[in-house]
């Protein structure tokens, strides 16, 4: 049955039309719906970014430039920015954009029900000046904002009002789950969640656009050999990632070409911090031993991220120390060593904490989300084993992953993050603020982790304008999460995509894909 679907899946790939003109692209993660705001997650925003827009956008080398906004300043003394929109811009149903869509937007972006709720915590308000400008009000000043809503999408509020999409919804879904109305330089033409997504040029937009494509068909292939077998058959023309063992048999093939870079990605391990008992295996009831910050730092000794990275990634990954990379604004050069290997050091720090004889624990991983992922749990169990503590592995789609987190479904979990604002104030915000859903803090903080003076610096890192002072206290922050062994950084994921020859394209360190930047020759 299984090499009758991937059969099928590649015959699929085969009939459709191949001309100069069309573009045909596979990853392993289908993004999970098409609501700007319902999923804070790469896949879904690096996708939407094609069909959707925001008030400013990254450019190919990342940098900040006008999109819907044309231009923005601060208000007063740091009270918040004024925004001048772009006059002209249409919906992709032919609807006018105006500032009242990005009220809308705003209210529904920072609704409750939003996964990207957090990215408005220092929003007070959104006021209306006229049809071309907003004024977007901060608590405090906020230096970055303007960095910090590069992926907040505007959506059309007449559209929204008319499909009952006036909130997110990522449990049930609702008409924005399958459908969309941006103002992207491409149009959604067809969704088929799990199976193909085809996206045409949007002839109204704004732009000018850099690109050659006249339809663009997307595919999730889980299985890396059908990917690769898609790739070198050509029935696809692009493939994310490529598998790390396959990277230099591709290089070889003069019709094809592989991008490599590093992504800004950490791959990490979680902890349930505020768990009383653990949750799986026989030791379940249990008092949980990850409370403890000497069975975490044991954790940490006990994995050989070297071993890793030579193995499992091929050299194609570099060691993580804390939760961004050395790349990103506010990287913490005081504490850039990580612990070192040491399994007795391990067997040591479990035995002080009273857990000598060991414990058994349920890890949760994902299967399809970030490169190697299974791979490297199952590495981390073997290193694991080798202190005492027995890991039973459960590794799932990623589509079931994040609703198991949110349901505190775990012991000890993976998790990659990658910063919106290539900023070290971006991790601290999501994952280990004190969740609070009012303040929309701490969205991804599944473990729960509560520290009372990391929650009085964020506001000050976040309205700080002296760099200096501003990196003190990332550097406070980052000391006091390596000491607490909050999470365990492994390393920073690689980038590797591999293409036919003939296609032109530009890869980004957050590991969007822009459709906009591609041309077929």
């Amino acid at each position: 049955m299984k090499r009758l679907i991937l059969g099928s899946l590649l015959f699929a790939l085969a009939g459709t039309a191949a001309n100069a003109e069309t573009f045909r692209w596979a990853s392993v993660t289908d993004p999970q719906t098409m609501d700007p705001h319902a999923v804070s997650s790469a896949p879904v925003l690096g996708f939407l970014n094609n069909v959707y827009e925001g008030l400013v956008r990254r450019d190919k080398d990342m940098r900040i430039e006008p999109s819907l906004a044309v231009s923005w300043e601060p208000i007063g003394d740091g009270q918040g920015w004024r925004f001048k929109l772009r006059e002209g811009v249409k919906f992709h149903n032919g609807s006018d954009f105006t500032a009242e869509d990005v009220k809308f937007s705003y209210e529904r972006a920072s609704s409750e029900e939003s996964d990207v709720s957090s990215w408005f915590a220092p929003v007070s308000e959104v006021v209306v000046v006229d049809d071309f400008t907003v004024d977007i009000m901060t608590k405090q000043p906020n230096p970055i904002f303007p960095d910090s809503i590069a992926n907040w999408m505007i959506m059309d509020s007449g559209w929204a009002a008319d499909n009952a999409t006036e909130r997110p919804d990522k449990e049930n879904g609702n008409h924005a789950t399958l459908n969309a109305n941006g103002t992207g330089a491409f149009m959604l033409s067809e969704r088929q969640p799990g199976l193909k997504t085809v996206l045409v040029p949007f002839d109204g937009w704004w732009g000018d656009a850099e690109h050659n494509v006249t339809r663009a068909e997307f595919t999730p292939i889980q299985n890396p050999a059908t990917a690769v077998a898609a790739l070198l058959s050509g029935d696809v023309d692009m493939i994310n990632p490529v598998p790390i063992q396959d990277a230099e048999r591709l290089k070889a093939r003069d019709d094809l070409k592989v991008l490599q870079g590093i992504e800004a990605r950490v791959i990490m391990l979680g902890f349930g911090h505020e768990a009383d008992t653990l949750k799986y295996t026989g030791d379940a009831g249990k008092p949980n031993p990850f409370k403890d910050p000497r069975v975490r730092e044991a954790v940490a000794k006990a994995i050989n991220v070297d071993a890793i990275l030579a193995t499992i990634m091929r050299g194609n990954a570099e060691p993580a120390s804390q939760l961004v990379s050395p790349a990103m604004r506010g990287y913490s050069t005081s504490s850039a060593d990580r612990p070192a290997y040491d399994v007795d050091g391990a067997k040591a720090l479990l035995a002080e904490a009273g857990y000598g004889d060991g414990f058994s624990f349920g890890l949760k991983c994902p299967n399809d989300r970030y490169l190697n992922d299974e791979a490297v749990c199952q590495a981390v169990v073997g290193m694991l084993a080798q202190i005492g503590i027995t890991a039973e592995l459960e590794a799932m789609p990623v589509r079931n992953y994040w609703p198991e987190l949110r349901a505190d479904n775990y012991d000890m979990y993976l998790l990659g993050w990658s910063p919106g604002t290539f900023d070290a104030e971006h991790p601290i915000r999501f994952l280990v603020t004190t969740p609070n859903a009012e303040k929309k803090l701490g969205s991804w903080n599944f473990g729960g982790y509560s520290n009372a003076r990391v929650d009085e610096l964020l506001p000050m890192i976040q309205s700080e304008i002296d760099d200096t002072k501003r990196q003190a206290m990332l550097d406070e922050v980052a000391r006091i999460l390596r000491d607490d062994t909050v999470y365990v950084p492994l390393y920073v994921q690689p980038l590797v995509w591999g293409a036919q020859g003939n296609i032109d394209l530009t890869q980004r360190p957050d590991n969007f894909f822009i459709l906009r930047w591609v041309n077929v020759n």
